[in-house]
């Protein structure tokens, strides 16, 4: 799943580490679903939307694949 997680967080000057202790998790989550290779449960992305105050599906979409 594709996001827009690594944008959001440079436009606060936000490090992987401290958006990582925000949410309690650590810094490889937040690398891992910045890449897209880790989609987020839904409560991280519900948690991830609140911090950046956006709606989830203008943060996360799908890759273009078909299913």
């Amino acid at each position: 799943m594709k996001n827009t997680i690594r944008d959001l967080r440079a436009a606060r000057g936000w490090s992987q580490a401290h958006l990582a202790d925000l949410l309690d998790v650590s810094r490889q989550t937040v690398i891992a679903i910045e890449t897209g290779r880790y989609d987020p449960s839904l409560p991280l992305a519900f948690a991830l939307a609140r911090l950046f105050e956006q709606p989830i599906e203008s943060i996360f979409f799908p890759d273009q694949e078909t299913a």
